[in-house]
């Protein structure tokens, strides 16, 4: 005790035999040997009734021995003897805090402190009760006076880096993180908390490193062997991912977000039953966790058990208090055969009046100059900017923007990165990666950034965004590419699309946004991987003609399976061949729908998601693409035309069932679409019966694409950016509100 002890009651011969016993007190404690230290204390306060020092060591090794009520009576009692004792003060506050009563515990903590300014253990104790109380930045404070007075207390540092991190401050508590590994590179989780805040800040490499260090330093943590799952995942190594997963749930099956992170890891490795079983479970676990209802239903989606997936969809609404579950349900009802598009776009205005009732837009008046000519600053918000058609279709745009004229930003939802990450982040002006930020913290920065032009590139599929633009942090906001459906936002102004897409008159009942066309197309097409095509069609090498389907499984809707039975039935000998669909209850299923149409399973070949090249090639080995009803196919139908073959195609008449028919129409393919099912059916088998027209198309498509709107980068780029300044100039000349 550096403070002079208050001698009360007691003379000096009595104080010093005290000491003495308080002294072998000390040694024995030191030594571990508890209940000997107390009999000494009992001794020393026996030889000197009152005596503080007797009573507060006494106190401390009550507390060491779990007695807590002793232990408080004693510091009480050194309180009573020497009011302003530091010491007593701290370990009493100390105690309280710990037993839950802060509010009786934080005036003994700055008594300690008012009398001993620099009592840093004090001042570490006060940070935490502080913090558990939610304020944050008076932690903080308090925390920075213990660095400045010890810069070398690790403790302080460790504990001022999670302090930061709940303010954001992302920076700062990596770099006192950072210094408490300089300081003691041993010290408990710190590598953990680095690389957990790294795989926040987007550094993936760095926070796989050190969450491996953290597993090897404290193998049974369910939190590191789970951090690790998640950065391992956000990297596509989704084996590693799935290991770790487990390894997490072997120590704590009781955690649903490891049930989470094993159900997310299958279903990236197209293991859908056991993601099913894993998604399942982390619901039971966790019925809160809003992420495992929304998966679990794409999962069974995924499967072609869409009104499975809608049930769960409808349970997981009680557990989704930020919307995401019901965003995703109404992605999921695009693929329905049995709803009506009047009865869609009822059920996406109720969820857009529903989020506009819940949010407030940030921004009373907007600062941005209403210069109609000015160089735009335009925003692309979406969680698809890694290896995605979004991303892929994005990118000539950004590579042809005309600088002058368009200030590119990007801010991405997803932590999931890779090289088409890297090309998006070397093409875009500003990146902004915000997948861990607040989504009123990225609108607030959204509007910080000045930008005049907000693009939602995801709508309601993938991550949505929708929780950023009912905010209105721009003053401009359309939807473009990743979500052929309206919002059900009025605060987005705009959904960009194209007249064949949206055929002007028929689909603007369909949304609350204005319909912006473009004069030509939607989309622009660049091809992923360079796979010659052969120069002849798939049936003069094979002896039969070969039916393809590339669409995503949950776009097979069994109506449209009965239609491919009945032009397999009238093509005698030919095949199909259905690429995407996994192992499990969706293979199962097409293939017992044929038996049932009279289709025998040998002339149906399905095969699993594919890697890029093999893909491509097998599309080769195709002579005729047969697009998906309702939901028709974008990337894929581009990449059948690509390999040299046509696309059938019979739309409706809302815009998630055009998108072929907008893209046959750019290439000036506009014959093969078709206005009823007799028609697909129709043309279909017709098709397989002329071969110089497939030999006339292997020979000429590639050509006739390249020359066509679909894949005129240049042009495309120009029209978007007419599209950007036509909104604008709208918005400057609007009245000021």
């Amino acid at each position: 005790m550096s403070d002079p002890p208050r001698r009360t009651g007691s003379g000096p011969a009595s104080v010093g035999s005290a000491d003495r016993l308080i002294a072998e007190g000390n040694r024995a404690e030191d030594g571990g040997r508890l209940d000997e230290a107390r009999r000494l204390y009992e001794r020393a306060l026996a030889a000197a009734p009152g005596y503080t020092r007797a009573h507060l060591n006494l106190g401390i090794a009550l507390e060491a021995l779990r007695d807590a009520d002793g232990a408080r009576r004693c510091y009480e009692s050194a309180l009573a003897g020497d009011p302003g004792n530091p010491f007593a003060s701290y370990n009493l506050g100390k105690l309280l805090y710990s037993r839950g009563g802060a509010q009786e515990a934080e005036p003994h903590l700055r008594a300690a402190l008012e009398r001993k300014p620099d009592f840093t253990d004090a001042r570490v104790v006060l940070s935490a009760m502080l913090e558990d109380r939610g304020d944050a930045a008076g932690a903080a404070a308090e925390l920075e006076r213990v660095i400045a007075q010890q810069p070398g207390h690790a403790g302080a540092l460790y504990n001022y880096a999670l302090v930061l991190g709940k303010l954001a401050r992302w920076a700062d508590a990596e770099s006192a993180l950072r210094k408490v590994l300089a300081l003691d590179p041993a010290y408990p989780r710190a590598r953990f908390s680095l690389g957990t805040l790294l795989r926040v800040a987007g550094k993936a490499d760095e926070a796989e490193a050190l969450l491996e260090a953290a597993v090897e330093e404290s193998p049974d943590s369910p939190e590191a062997h789970l951090a690790l799952a998640q950065v391992s995942a956000s990297r596509g190594r989704h084996d590693a991912a799935l290991a770790q997963a487990d390894a997490a749930i072997g120590l704590g099956p009781h955690s649903g977000h490891a049930w989470l992170a094993r159900g997310l890891a299958l279903y990236s490795l197209q293991r859908l039953p056991e993601a099913e079983a894993a998604l399942r479970r982390a619901a039971a676990v966790d019925p809160d966790l809003s992420d495992a209802h929304r998966v679990l239903a794409r999962v069974l989606v995924s499967q072609l058990r869409v009104d499975e997936g809608l049930k769960v969809y409808e349970a997981g609404r009680t557990h989704d208090p930020d919307g995401y579950v019901r965003a995703s349900e109404l992605f999921a009802l695009n693929y329905s055969d049995a709803l009506s598009p009047e009865a869609l776009f009822e059920r996406h205005k109720a969820f857009g009046e529903a989020m506009e009732k819940a949010y407030s837009p940030i921004v009373a008046r907007f600062a941005n100059a209403r210069d109609p000519e000015r160089r735009l600053r335009v925003g692309y918000v979406s969680g698809d900017l890694n290896f995605h058609a979004v991303a892929l279709f994005l990118i000539p745009l950004l590579e042809r923007h005309d600088r002058t004229a368009i200030e590119t930003f990007c801010y991405s939802l997803s932590e999931a990165t890779d090289e088409v990450t890297a090309r998006i982040v070397e093409r875009t002006d500003v990146w902004r990666s915000v997948p861990h930020v607040a989504r009123a913290e990225v609108a607030e920065m959204v509007a910080r950034d000045r930008i005049d032009v907000l693009i939602d590139l995801s709508g309601h599929s993938g991550i949505p965004a929708f929780d950023i633009f009912v905010r209105r942090p721009a003053p401009v906001q359309a939807s473009w590419l990743g979500y052929l459906c309206t919002t059900g936002l009025t605060r987005i102004d705009y959904r960009i699309s194209d007249p064949v897409a949206d055929p002007p008159g028929a689909t603007e009942r369909y949304h609350t946004e204005t319909l912006l066309r473009l004069p030509h197309v939607q989309w622009c097409y660049r091809p992923m991987v360079d796979v010659a095509s052969s120069p002849a069609p798939a049936c003069e090498r094979n002896g039969h003609v070969t039916f393809v389907s590339c669409n995503h499984t949950a776009k097979l809707s069994r109506s449209v399976r009965r239609l491919w039975a009945q032009i397999l039935r009238q093509v005698p000998g030919s095949r199909l061949i259905a690429l995407g669909i996994a192992q499990g209850p969706a293979r199962e299923a097409v293939l017992r729908d044929f038996a049932e149409d009279g289709v025998d399973a040998s002339r149906v070949t399905i095969e699993p998601r594919l890697p890029l090249e093999a893909y491509f090639r097998r599309l080769d080995a195709a002579d005729i693409a047969l697009d998906a009803i309702p939901y028709s196919g974008g990337t894929t139908t581009c990449d059948a035309l690509w390999m040299g073959m046509p696309v059938v195609t019979a739309p409706r008449a809302w815009p998630m069932s055009r998108s072929a028919a907008s893209i046959l129409s750019a290439v000036g393919l506009r014959e093969w679409i078709v206005s009823s099912p007799e028609d697909y059916v129709h043309s279909a088998v017709a098709a397989a019966a002329d071969v110089e027209v497939l030999r006339g198309l292997r020979a000429t498509l590639r050509s006739r694409m390249r020359a066509s709107p679909l894949m005129d980068e240049p042009r495309f780029a120009r029209d978007m950016e007419d599209a950007y300044r036509r909104m604008w100039r709208t918005w400057c000349a609007a009245p000021e509100r």
